[in-house]
């Protein structure tokens, strides 16, 4: 009863000041407390749990901004989430018995979550697209396919929570008899799973945008790759100023929204200024922000977009600056290992991880690690689910090499340089070769062959676990070194 009452009336509820302010006191006090527990159990090393606190806070600082304004979310939001994550999740205890099982079966924990790309079609084409999309692309997953990964992911792993990414995920449609269906269609039929979608945002127009409100179960992240002039420049003219529309559609409609931001050599600077943050996390009131830097994989890729070791030191600072002073819910998914026990992909050694599944039914460890050694389409043919693509060697391997890099050499491994393809070229070449996953295009198997990629990809790794290395000891394992005669002098 308590559950139903919180998502019929949690909105009205939290706009009452004196009630969301005493929400929000006992949930930094659970924050608090969570934070003590995980220095007592020493489970993470003492860095790892500081990050995680200010994570948190970060994350109630989002709820207070968003509830300080009941306007900017839809009541059905709010039920959505108490049903999905509180209802279902929490009192059914809905999820664990679906995740135990598999681990019974299987010996290891499913995956956390799914990304999928049902398309690679897209309505721009930008410089250096990791997916190699374009308007004239009819590559997608058929709606039965797309609907039966979603069934088994929740059924089998027992997730609730679904990445789709792209192409532009908007741009999705299928005829189902003689029907066309879309995006938001598979969302409506999906209604106990939330979804994130990664979009460009300029197909969701007045309608879809009252559905998304409608629906309450997905949140887009928006692209954006600085000021007008540098999105402009990579995604085509006009782009920001459309940004900037649909996110006051998505504002006026109550749908909550991130960003997603995709760093470079060229823009990383801009991208975390004070101007920039305040602009989008403030006044155009973003609830999140996903940080990516720039892989260079798939159309004309190069190494000369990689933020240089020294820029990527630099965002690892800069964004815990933000996080902790400003209270904005930053995740960078190369600098933030300490979240989330390192590398997500191939489904993860201890949990937690995802695997992806690309438009033409090829899975994969990870968006961008373009390598594939099962096809989902061939798994349904052969009367098999989505398990039997996770027990693939070349996912285990991974597993395995995660489980492995976790443990470290007498203590954890080093979790600022977690990533799979960037920080260990080598690790992952190796397992390739022995597991001989299939690439997914023609540059990804380029990129294997050739010997200047391998070799910048493999001296960056390297460079940068010697540059943060000395961090992770001192500021996260806390190891204090003590200098020998030699040294000293």
């Amino acid at each position: 009863m308590g559950v139903d009452f919180l998502g019929n009336h949690g909105l009205s509820i939290a706009s009452k000041p004196w009630i969301k302010n005493y929400a929000i006191k006992k949930a930094l006090k659970a924050s608090e407390e969570g934070y003590q527990s995980n220095l007592k159990q020493q489970k993470f090393s003492p860095g790892e749990c500081e990050d995680r606190y200010a994570t948190s806070q970060a994350i109630i600082g989002s709820a207070e901004r968003l509830l300080s304004n009941p306007k900017n979310i839809s009541p059905t939001y709010v039920k959505k989430l108490a049903d999905i994550m509180v209802k279902s999740v929490v009192m059914e205890n809905g999820d664990i018995p679906t995740q135990q099982a598999f681990k019974a079966l299987h010996g290891r924990r499913p995956p956390g979550f799914m990304v999928i790309s049902p398309t690679k079609a897209c309505n721009l084409k930008c410089k250096g697209c990791y997916a190699s999309s374009s308007a004239a692309s009819l590559e997608k997953l058929s709606w039965d396919t797309f609907d039966r990964i979603l069934t088994e992911s929740h059924d089998i792993f027992g997730n609730r929570f679904v990445v789709i990414s792209g192409g532009e995920p908007f741009a999705y449609k299928d005829k189902v008899n003689g029907e066309t269906k879309d995006l938001l269609d598979m969302v409506a039929k999906h209604d106990d799973m939330f979804f994130m979608s990664y979009t460009n945002s300029l197909l969701i127009n007045e309608e879809k945008a009252a559905r998304m409100a409608e629906l309450g179960n997905i949140s887009p992240a928006i692209s954006v790759e600085g000021w007008r002039e540098k999105t402009d420049d990579r995604r085509g003219a006009g782009t920001f100023d459309g940004i900037l529309a649909s996110m006051e559609r998505l504002r006026r409609h109550g749908v909550p929204f991130g960003i997603s931001l995709t760093a470079t050599t060229k823009n990383c600077e801009e991208l975390f200024s004070d101007e920039f943050m305040d602009y989008f996390f403030s006044e155009q009131q973003a609830l999140y922000g996903w940080v990516f830097h720039y892989m260079p994989i798939g159309r004309s890729f190069t190494l000369d977009l990689m933020p240089t070791i020294q820029q990527r030191q630099w965002m690892w600072k800069r964004t815990w600056e933000l996080i902790k002073d400003k209270k904005y819910f930053l995740a960078d998914f190369w600098n933030h290992g300490t979240l989330v026990d390192g590398c997500l992909a191939g489904g993860r050694s201890s949990g937690g991880g995802y695997m992806y599944i690309n438009w033409d039914g090829k899975v994969m460890p990870c968006v961008f690690v373009p390598y594939s050694p099962v096809n989902i389409n061939d798994i349904y043919k052969d009367n098999k689910t989505i398990a039997d693509a996770w027990e693939e060697s070349f996912f285990e391997r991974i597993r395995e090499w995660q489980a492995k890099y976790l443990k470290g050499n007498g203590h954890r491994g080093n979790l600022l340089a977690p990533c799979f393809i960037r920080d260990h070229q080598d690790v992952m070449r190796q397992i390739i070769a022995d597991t001989e996953p299939d690439p997914e295009n023609e540059p990804a198997r380029e990129a294997l062959l050739d010997e200047g990629y391998r070799k910048g990809m493999i001296e960056y790794g390297k460079a940068y676990q010697e540059l943060s290395e000395p961090i992770w000891e001192s500021q996260y394992l806390k190891i204090k070194k003590t200098l020998d005669k030699d040294e000293v002098k």
